[in-house]
């Protein structure tokens, strides 16, 4: 069964911003931003127990109670498990810095071995309010999170997290798994492996219209040769590409700004959304199976659907090529 075979449509949902991601979300704007996606003909979440110290996940579950279970797929992820006690100081994200400083204070424990895996499913089970998790992704085995220690941690996930969660796939516990990350290398190292096999990856911020240079050279012709797929998380790259100040979850450089103007001058002359032209490059890519862009408000996500079935000259698309804002081996909606 292939990604693709799981997923019920080409737009997700990201609950990050649910565990109150940069700022304190009002549990009543939480909850009806998730019945916003639901009732808008979304049926794919995807969540994670390091999103607010579990608080995603709560608040998802929450929201999602009722509803007919089959109806919809659930991913969230391994790696961290949320521990009844509370911080006493602030988090080390690595060099993301407390993005999630307004979750709850219990403290998180990275933990890749197969009896913190085992716990962590169980452990997002009960938060989710669900029987069973559709696809797991083992998340942040990279340099962004563990610097120059990614690769023993990686190497921890091999033997732990990888392995019990290709055995909980043979089980029928869960559907799929893979990785979770911010980053290329770990997906080149997996492909590189015999054993175990994975069936999907989740990438976030690596193939956007800002930044898709190695995700496209480096990771998307493995994942098609396997028959695998992508979920792009991040399409809008932490807000930067729709206006928003942040990139890579920290204020955006101006070479970034530059080209976000760049992008929305071309945009403006097409008289077409940045929503739309993030979206539909991420998805132009045959590796690409879904995109799961965050919302933290009920009106953006009628504005994602928009985005999305929003038609875009191809013109546009030979600008920004023409222009070099977009590497010339991306593939382009609707070019060859």
């Amino acid at each position: 069964m292939t990604l693709q075979d799981i997923l019920p449509g080409k737009l997700g949902f990201g609950a990050a911003p649910l565990g109150n991601m940069f700022r304190d979300i009002p549990e009543e704007e939480a909850l009806a931003t998730v019945e916003a996606a639901w009732n808008d003909g979304i049926r794919y979440f995807d969540n994670a127990p390091f999103y607010g110290a579990g608080l995603a996940e709560i608040r998802m579950g929450e929201a999602l109670a009722g509803k007919p279970r089959e109806d919809y797929v659930i991913s969230t992820k391994v790696g961290r498990v949320i521990l009844d006690e509370v911080e006493e100081s602030p988090r080390d994200n690595g060099e993301k810095g407390d993005v999630f400083a307004h979750g709850r204070p219990n403290k998180v424990a990275n933990d890749y071995s197969e009896d913190a895996t085992y716990r962590s499913i169980e452990d997002s089970l009960k938060r989710l309010r669900t029987d069973h998790i559709d696809i797991a992704f083992v998340h942040d085995v990279a340099q962004d999170f563990y610097g120059d220690d990614w690769l023993s941690v990686f190497e921890s996930a091999r033997r732990g997290a990888f392995r019990a969660l290709d055995r909980m796939r043979d089980e029928g516990v869960i559907r799929a798994w893979g990785l979770g990350v911010n980053r290329v290398e770990p997906i080149e190292l997996l492909l590189e492996l015999d054993e175990p096999r994975p069936d999907a990856f989740l990438l976030a911020g690596r193939y956007t219209l800002l930044d898709h240079d190695r995700a496209l050279q480096r990771v998307m012709p493995g994942v098609a040769e396997r028959g695998l797929g992508i979920v792009v998380g991040g399409p809008y790259s932490s807000g930067a590409l729709v206006g928003g100040p942040n990139f890579e979850y920290a204020p955006a450089t101006h070479s970034i700004l530059a080209k976000v103007a760049a992008i929305k001058a071309i945009a403006d002359r097409h008289g077409i959304s940045m929503k739309a032209a993030g979206l539909q490059f991420s998805l132009a890519n045959p590796a690409v199976a879904a995109v799961i862009p965050g919302a933290s408000r009920p009106s953006r996500i009628a504005e994602d659907s928009a985005a999305l079935a929003e038609q875009v000259p191809a013109d546009f698309w030979r600008a920004l090529r023409a222009a070099g804002l977009v590497n010339p081996d991306a593939p382009l909606p609707g070019m060859d």
